[in-house]
């Protein structure tokens, strides 16, 4: 019986492998491409006002073409906003998972919740701080505000199990409270430390969660 012969491209199953193996290449570069406008735009960021940067700066530091970086991001703006969810992917992700701060022992406290946070965003200080004097502050706070709700939902069980108060209101007082930390403490240089930080955070916190009037009138009604 004679073996079957594989005559390269006009093979199917070859020329199927090749072809995956060219959407792969493409994809490994369209990656790295994507990463190179966000690390230029993160170092030209941590020298300059983000108003002042221009899209030919992002494309010289990153060696890409104007049509290259306009494949990828339409506006400045939605490179702000990539930026943002890069950061925070790492920032907001599952406690769990932690490998450069040790977490993991206490995953479903609150407190380390918080401080896990504050440590990676101390970590984006740089940057962070250059956000948040600039003309696209509001752009950043809002997105900043919308990822940790969608954390505090998806994780909000560990939070808001001791209360009775609509988990909605909650979620948008503890949010905004953050938030507010956040900026006040970049805004200071981060002289404090992400376990201090912590402690004032849950001071402030914390006696939402002891208040028997609210719980009481609420259940009234």
């Amino acid at each position: 019986m004679m073996a079957s012969v594989c005559f390269g491209t006009k093979c199917k199953k070859c020329s199927h492998r090749v072809g995956k193996r060219k959407e792969m290449g493409m994809e490994r570069r369209r990656k790295k491409t994507h990463q190179a406008i966000l690390k230029a735009f993160q170092e030209l960021l941590a020298r300059k006002r983000y108003e002042s940067i221009t899209v030919q700066e992002i494309i010289d530091a990153a060696d890409v073409g104007r049509s290259t970086f306009y494949t990828h991001f339409e506006t400045k703006d939605m490179l702000l906003r990539a930026m943002c969810e890069d950061m925070f992917a790492h920032v907001l992700e599952d406690v769990s998972d932690e490998g450069t701060h040790d977490f993991s022992r206490d995953a479903d406290n609150p407190a380390v919740i918080v401080s896990h946070m504050l440590f990676h965003l101390q970590d984006q200080q740089k940057n962070i701080r250059g956000l948040l004097t600039c003309e696209s502050r509001d752009i950043f706070l809002s997105y900043f505000r919308a990822k940790l709700c969608e954390t505090l939902t998806a994780r909000g069980h560990v939070l808001l199990r001791r209360h009775v108060l609509p988990d909605d209101f909650l979620i948008a007082h503890i949010t905004g409270s953050f938030v507010q930390m956040v900026e006040w403490w970049m805004q200071g240089g981060c002289r404090q430390t992400p376990e201090e930080m912590t402690e004032m955070f849950s001071a402030v916190i914390t006696p939402i969660f002891h208040t028997e009037y609210a719980v009481r009138n609420f259940q009234k009604q």
